[in-house]
């Protein structure tokens, strides 16, 4: 990312062991192997403490992966990820709900402190669109009322700060959810446009089971050819599904086309959040540059990428994997990287950050 110095992170190993980095057993090998002593230290922390992560990142950079992934590694009773996108889609189906929306009303009636009139918040939720923010103020009150029900524990914030005049209302957000003595955390992800954009382009779905893949990045166990369209395709490998062929969900062959408003607007988020002063952060880089990827990562921590031959003679699709090449934002030729070295890099800082 431009105007921000996102360090090359290593995750090398001295001693090379292989893992495979889609297998649950082997990626929970993978971490013990690289940072065993960091989640020790990390789960002896968080027995007593907690602290509140604010994740910032362009939309599709994996924030949610990444907080995910370290939760299921440290300590999946102590760490909880929240969406403020996931919260706020749920209040659909509440105020479709006479009962629950009642509740909901009752609630903000004891903790909204806004300028608009809280009629008007409920009409704004009743014919929510997608790019409309809705006041600061609603969902700072909506964040507390979803953060209750979690009890105590470290929290990975997605989706807030969402606009620039948010930023200071995040600084002061621990002591709205009572975690006076935690520490707040921004973790600011790099990802360039073109793995976000393809990552887009290449996912596909099943039409049956809604199962998502993508032909680039993820393919299933059978690919076909189609020689009339001359197209590779995926078969959905879902075991409780049929079968069906796999398609581009209306749209995505645009990439980021559509979002690229708002991918800019979140770009001058992240520099704005990287300038403050006060709090600490973790810079995560999804990519790094190919001339430098032997002397930082193992081979098996970049992203494989598949492409496709159909072999006449034998009547079959040829798998090829290899890794996948990209232009970064400064258009260097580099190489992304899997998930789980990116939060080998999270839980080494954080360690560092939480001074454990």
């Amino acid at each position: 990312m431009k105007d921000i110095n996102f360090p090359i992170f290593k995750t090398k190993s001295d001693t090379y062991k292989k893992f495979d980095l889609t297998n649950f057993d082997q990626r929970q090998a993978y971490f013990e192997y690289k940072t065993g002593e960091e989640i020790k230290k990390l789960r002896e922390y968080l027995k007593k403490n907690t602290f509140v992560v604010y994740l910032l990142g362009k939309k599709g950079s994996g924030k949610g992966t990444y907080s995910k992934m370290l939760k299921e590694v440290i300590a999946p009773d102590k760490i909880a990820h929240f969406s403020i996108g996931d919260m706020v889609r749920s209040f659909d189906e509440i105020i479709g709900d006479e009962k629950k929306k009642k509740e909901l009303i009752s609630f903000l009636e004891k903790e909204y402190r806004g300028f608009v009139p809280l009629q008007d918040i409920i009409k704004s939720l009743e014919n929510r669109s997608t790019k409309t923010l809705l006041p600061t103020e609603l969902i700072l009150a909506l964040v507390k009322r979803e953060i209750q029900k979690l009890g105590k524990k470290a929290i990975f914030i997605d989706g807030f700060p969402r606009d620039l005049d948010q930023i200071s209302y995040s600084l002061f957000f621990r002591d709205l959810i009572g975690y006076r003595d935690d520490q707040d955390i921004f973790v600011l992800i790099d990802v360039p446009t073109s793995v976000i954009d393809e990552r887009i382009k290449f996912r596909v779905i099943c039409p049956l089971c809604q199962t998502s893949r993508s032909l680039k990045l993820l393919p299933t166990k059978k690919v076909e050819y189609d020689k009339e369209n001359k197209k590779f395709y995926l078969v959905c490998d879902n075991p409780d599904c049929s079968g069906a062929k796999m398609v581009t969900k209306e749209g995505d062959e645009l990439g980021i086309g559509p979002i690229k408003e708002r991918l800019s607007k979140d770009e001058i988020l992240i520099k704005q959040a990287f300038s403050l002063n006060g709090i600490p952060k973790i810079l995560l880089r999804n990519s790094i540059p190919i001339d430098k990827a032997k002397e930082f990562v193992d081979d098996y921590e970049i992203t494989p990428e598949y492409c496709y031959a159909f072999n006449e003679k034998e009547d079959k699709v040829e798998v090829i994997e290899k890794p996948w090449q990209v232009l970064n934002d400064e258009g260097v030729a580099s190489n992304s990287l899997m998930p789980p070295p990116v939060v080998v890099s999270l839980i080494k800082q954080l360690v560092k950050i939480l001074n454990i």
